[in-house]
């Protein structure tokens, strides 16, 4: 038995270097990546993008739930999908005190983030810096810079929200499914845990931010059922494909991990991970 495979067993054992103990070293690239990419998700998703313009296409002008029109997206999904599957990588390894762990301090990260935006968002603006960039079509800096950072309270709420509650069935539903099948379908229980957990993620974001929170709060005429409904499956279609399309990612990833922690210390971390919960 390696020295690793023996600390791993003994939580006592303090690592004066934590880069020399693989599997800590492992937990620290995988949750600064997840908590990065995270991050980067809630920032950005403030842009709706349109899909078929995006590549030069048609509008395909669907029609869903009596909506018609083309596809737009929040550009925030274009990574959530890979959150999900750090989800699975992290849980295979470190089990759900690890990734719940991890959530509650992503969780904690985006609302600092959330309050340091704010924050600079009251600060009163240099004269000269708010009219620094007119000639390239930005009049007011300070205007520009609060609608793109400053998401309302209804947004980051429900962003929270669906993020805890869709980690937590992710968590849930991929040990589940590995208790059923087994430790060889690796692509069956990351894919059915990741396409429930988005179902979660996807409905609980809209409803709380475009459905429930207007009617609480009266900031803005909530969505209709089928306005949300059509935006709902437009968007969950989306997640859904990407988990099966990024099904080979997950595969080379746990080869890596495998690879870089060695054949045995990976196998007894994965059936520890198991028995942790």
């Amino acid at each position: 038995m390696t020295t690793e495979d023996q600390t791993l067993n003994d939580p006592g054992v303090e690592h004066a270097n934590v880069a020399a103990h693989r599997p800590t070293l492992l937990f620290i690239i995988l949750a600064g990546f997840f908590v990065a990419n995270t991050l980067v998700a809630e920032f950005i998703g403030v842009k709706i993008f349109a899909f078929e313009d995006t590549f030069g296409w048609e509008p395909f002008n669907f029609n869903l739930f009596g909506q018609a029109g083309a596809l737009q997206f929040s550009a925030g999904v274009l990574l959530w999908p890979v959150v999900f599957i750090m989800t699975d990588i992290i849980n295979e390894y470190y089990g759900k005190r690890g990734i719940r762990l991890l959530t509650l301090l992503t969780a904690g990260l985006i609302t600092y983030a959330f309050f340091m935006v704010f924050a600079a968002i009251w600060l009163a603006p240099a004269d000269w810096w708010q009219t620094q960039y007119v000639s390239a079509g930005v009049p007011d800096m300070q205007s520009a810079f609060k609608a793109v950072f400053g998401q309302g309270l209804l947004i980051i709420v429900a962003s929270l929200s669906a993020f805890l509650l869709a980690q937590l069935t992710d968590v849930v539903s991929f040990h589940r499914i590995k208790e059923v099948t087994g430790e060889d379908k690796i692509w069956l229980r990351a894919t059915g845990s990741t396409v429930i957990s988005q179902l979660v993620d996807t409905f609980v974001i809209l409803i709380i931010a475009f459905k429930w929170g207007p009617a609480i709060t009266g900031q803005f005429e909530p969505w209709s059922w089928g306005q949300l409904l059509a935006v709902a499956t437009v968007q969950y279609t989306y997640k859904f494909t990407m988990a099966v399309v990024l099904t080979p990612v997950l595969y080379w990833a746990h080869h890596g991990i495998d690879r870089f922690l060695g054949p045995e210390l990976a196998e007894r971390m994965k059936d520890q991970a198991t028995r942790w919960n």
